[in-house]
């Protein structure tokens, strides 16, 4: 019940088709709210990205600095050795005079493309032919940035800047620049609002160039699980990933020398820039509280406005099916016009209803009186003709012809009898056949049984309503079927008394049994007519029941199933 409740009742209410509408009509606006929603967390999530980004440029400005100054060096002096390519000790002077001018080198050389670097502001000749570098060097030639805690030169750390050197697209060396760490170190920064967790430079295989806390903060801040050619490239990233120890950090990375040089900031993945504002987590809620707003609001006002003066327009009708009782307070004001018409017209139809009920309750009352009228005057008159054939009777002056009038008389005073239950009873449609067959059956043993008749009667009926119809064949039937018994029943038996034994049962809740025996004494040395048989057969037919007879030596056993429809037949007034 509870499942069906609201798989259908539910469904169909007039509250929730509403609310389903309104929300298929909000649809459109959500999906715009929800898009745009979107577009602000997308900007935001930019715009914090884009700051990041600008920490990250500012926090690498000196590094920046010096290490563009210093491609910027290696392509400056790239036609100045080529020019005293030949003069080594010219070639070393000038070099020496630039590392000297600069004050932010520790080496300046040119090496050849047999590894040998003849011309360095070092002023010796080193080999670099089976150094690692250079060989990566001599197979990759572009330039490049490296970084080396020993430099093979000056035994310090430093940062080591090549460039290739070509002459009409022929590679004829390369230009290599070292860089001491302490020149990053000695250079102020100005203050920043925020510090990354790590801040280093970086070449293009991912090699860390340079660090402002540390090498080994560096090494465990540097993100795990991503290739370096997932970060590294032409234009800045923003990306999360997890440090060495597993922590997930947020990584910004934007190229200081492109295609060579790349600066990376290392932030908590909790930082406050790239959380989404208050403003943007409430735009988030912002189509489900208008779309719950709207809902809200329309069904406050549908069940202000409608659904509690619908219900109680319906209990008033309810009410009025019921008892037929009139509304004794109506809507009242404020209630929308079309429903105050509703109710102006259901009061209006149910007037109209109780007047016509009570015109077609007067018509039927006199209707009745006619019909109990009727039923009075037709048993007045059946028994006006029994009494003239009582008279009859007294005049005949043989003994056949008083039998035949006798049970002529008999017969009419058994519709007398119907029709006097008839009148009787309130109900001029249904007629309990127990009652009516007590009567009749009294009325035939008063008649029918001499004085001192020994004769034992069992009579039991049960309360069969039938139909007025078929009233009139059950009587006569019972008529016939006693007199029969009454004709053949040993009435003056000394030894055994005779009996009549007549029941009247339900068979089944639509059939009833009519049963009928007695005892036979002497049979008369005249036959019957057999008019009672026939009359007997003719009055179940009738019934449209089936009749069963057993006539043995000293008894005689009739019975008559019947069917008793459990409603009163339609009576169509044309």
């Amino acid at each position: 019940m509870t499942s069906g409740f609201f798989n259908g009742d539910l469904l169909r209410g007039l509250t929730v088709r509403v609310l389903l509408f309104l929300s298929l009509a909000l649809l459109p606006i959500g999906l715009i709210a929800v898009v745009q929603t979107r577009q602000i967390a997308e900007q935001s999530r930019m715009s914090a990205e884009l700051s990041l980004l600008a920490i990250t440029e500012q926090a690498s400005a000196a590094e920046r600095l010096i290490i563009q100054e210093a491609f910027g060096a290696a392509e400056a002096l790239s036609p100045m050795v080529r020019l005293w390519g030949d003069d080594n000790s010219l070639c070393s002077e000038f070099l020496a005079a630039y590392a000297e001018a600069s004050n932010a080198y520790s080496l300046v050389g040119f090496i050849q493309p047999d590894g040998r670097m003849t011309c360095s502001s070092e002023g010796r000749v080193f080999d670099f032919s089976v150094d690692e570098g250079f060989m990566k060097l001599k197979q990759e030639p572009w330039r490049r940035a490296t970084s080396t805690r020993f430099g093979s030169i000056t035994e310090k750390p430093v940062t080591v800047i090549n460039a290739p050197v070509f002459e009409q697209e022929e590679l004829v060396g390369y230009i290599a620049i070292s860089i001491p760490h302490e020149t990053f170190d000695e250079i102020e920064e100005s203050p920043r609002t925020l510090n990354p967790l790590a801040m280093v430079t970086l070449n293009k295989s991912g090699e860390i160039l340079t660090t402002e806390l540390g090498l080994q903060t560096a090494d465990i801040e540097f993100p795990t699980g991503v290739p370096v050619s997932g970060f590294v490239g032409k234009d800045p990233i923003v990306f999360a990933a997890d440090n060495a120890n597993g922590t997930e950090r947020t990584f910004a990375v934007l190229p200081i020398v492109p295609n060579a040089v790349y600066a990376m900031s290392v932030w908590p993945a909790d930082t406050a820039m790239l959380q989404s504002g208050l403003s943007t987590r409430l735009s988030g809620l912002l189509p489900i509280a208008m779309w719950l707003a709207s809902l809200i609001v329309a069904f406050w006002a549908l069940n202000r406005l409608a659904i509690t003066h619908i219900r109680k327009l319906g209990r008033q009708m309810r009410r009025f099916a019921l008892n037929r009782t009139l509304p004794k307070d109506t809507l009242g004001a404020g209630v929308p016009t079309e429903l105050v018409e509703i109710e102006a017209s259901f009061i209006a139809m149910a007037e109209s209803i109780l007047r016509d009920e009570a015109t077609l309750e007067d018509g039927l009352r006199q209707k009745n009186i006619l019909l109990k009228e009727v039923h009075h005057r037709v048993k007045n008159n059946l028994q006006l003709i029994s009494s003239i054939m009582n008279m009859q009777i007294r005049q005949a002056k043989s003994q056949d012809a008083r039998r035949v009038l006798q049970r002529l008389q008999e017969r009419i005073l058994s519709l007398a009898t119907v029709h006097k239950n008839l009148y009787q009873n309130d109900d001029l449609v249904r007629v309990d056949a127990g009652a009516l067959m007590e009567e009749i059956v009294g009325q035939l043993l008063s008649v029918g049984l001499p004085a001192g008749a020994n004769v034992k009667v069992e009579k039991h009926f049960e309360s069969v309503l039938l139909d007025a119809d078929d009233a009139a064949p059950l009587t006569l039937l019972v008529s016939e079927a006693m007199t029969n018994a009454l004709k053949y029943v040993p009435a003056h038996g000394k030894d055994t008394p005779g009996s009549i034994s007549i029941s009247l049962t339900f068979e089944e809740p639509d059939h009833a049994r009519l049963t009928i025996s007695n005892t036979v004494g002497e049979k008369p040395e005249e036959a019957g007519t057999g008019l009672g048989s026939r009359l007997i057969q003719a009055f179940s037919r009738q019934l449209n029941g089936q009749t069963e007879v057993r006539d043995d030596e000293d008894s005689y056993h009739m019975t008559v199933v019947f069917p008793v429809p459990q409603r009163s037949k339609q009576v169509y007034d044309y």
